[in-house]
């Protein structure tokens, strides 16, 4: 019997697909400058001209690397703050925290602890009052802002109590060389800090499982917890690092004016929420970058040196940040109301 080979398949040759499905969408510019973070870095370099045009010593090196004394301490304590309204939480207290830090290093340096302790006790000190805030928020389930409000009074409290009408001097000189001090005489010691823990931050944030499965607890708690993602332990932790960076922001301060004093950092809560919302975090959680945070703290750094060198008073720079915080929090849900209809 005889057998007839068969004609090759058309199918095997293989085609080539009609589709093609890319793991990241296609380059545009338009993204590119649709950007919050492209619409700050113009703002800066909006900044930057207006204020070189009025001001003549505007561009001076040394008076720009001292600018940064301004906003360095602050911008420590953005930098886990937009990890956790990222996470839906915010900590109010972080001011006060810097205030109960200062006194406990008041205290230790009237001991004799050495100067390398007293980093380690206002670390430590900003920390346990993390631990406190975290665990009421995690534990007993208590929203954030009224759980910080509350700590804020206690702890400011605490060292009213403890200071009095007084106040603690006589740092060591460690203190003032990494507060006010320089490397290699013009770039100040605490921006190299605020620029090393802005690239760690940012590698957590962006590059990390960790930082993903905080913008996943952002964007849905439920769904979240549902996936298997410990939401208390990560509440905490950011909670606890919070109060940890504010205690480090604290020892920096301390050791820049030299004193501990019951109203230091008043008010400064305020300004680093403003920066972390300027700096395109959502106050609804769940987006957010550490880039942006830095272009605001930039951005609103510039800005109070070009104040403070056209002499205007102080109180004109706290209408701005009001101004600003009602502006990032109102335009983009104004504009995301007018799209949906």
């Amino acid at each position: 019997m005889s057998t007839t080979s068969l004609p090759p398949s058309h199918t095997s040759s293989v085609n080539p697909s009609r589709y093609r499905i890319n793991d990241r969408g296609q380059w545009r510019l338009a993204d590119v400058l649709n950007h919050w973070e492209f619409l700050l870095g113009m703002l800066l370099l909006a900044v930057f001209c207006i204020n070189s045009l009025f001001l003549p010593h505007f561009l001076d090196i040394y008076n720009l690397a001292d600018s940064t004394f301004n906003f360095n301490e602050k911008a420590l304590i953005a930098l886990p703050m937009a990890l956790l309204i990222i996470c839906r939480e915010i900590d109010i207290s972080v001011s006060a925290i810097i205030a109960l830090s200062s006194v406990a290093i008041g205290l230790a340096n009237h001991e004799g602890i050495p100067a390398p302790g007293l980093y380690v006790i206002g670390i430590g000190t900003g920390a346990l009052c993390g631990l406190l805030n975290g665990t009421l928020v995690t534990r007993f389930a208590l929203p954030s802002i009224v759980v910080t409000i509350g700590s804020m009074s206690l702890f400011r409290g605490l060292a009213s109590v403890v200071l009095g009408d007084q106040a603690f001097t006589n740092y060591p000189e460690l203190l003032s060389d990494w507060g006010q001090g320089y490397f290699f005489e013009i770039v100040p010691r605490s921006f190299v800090i605020l620029i090393v823990a802005a690239i760690l931050f940012a590698l957590l944030l962006h590059a990390t499982v960790w930082g993903r499965r905080l913008y996943a607890i952002g964007n849905n708690p439920v769904a979240a917890r549902f996936s298997g993602i410990a939401v208390d332990r990560y509440r905490l932790m950011l909670f606890i690092l919070t109060g940890a960076m504010a205690g480090l922001a604290s020892c920096l301060l301390t050791g820049r004016i030299g004193s501990t004093r019951p109203n230091i950092a008043m008010g400064w809560e305020l300004e680093i929420i403003t920066v972390v919302i300027l700096g395109g975090v959502s106050i609804s959680g769940g987006a957010g970058s550490i880039g942006g945070v830095l272009l605001a703290v930039l951005t609103l750094g510039m800005v109070t040196y070009g104040l403070a060198l056209a002499n205007i008073p102080g109180i004109i720079m706290t209408i701005v940040i009001g101004l600003l915080l009602l502006i990032t929090i109102a335009v983009p849900r104004l504009l995301r109301g007018k799209q949906r209809r």
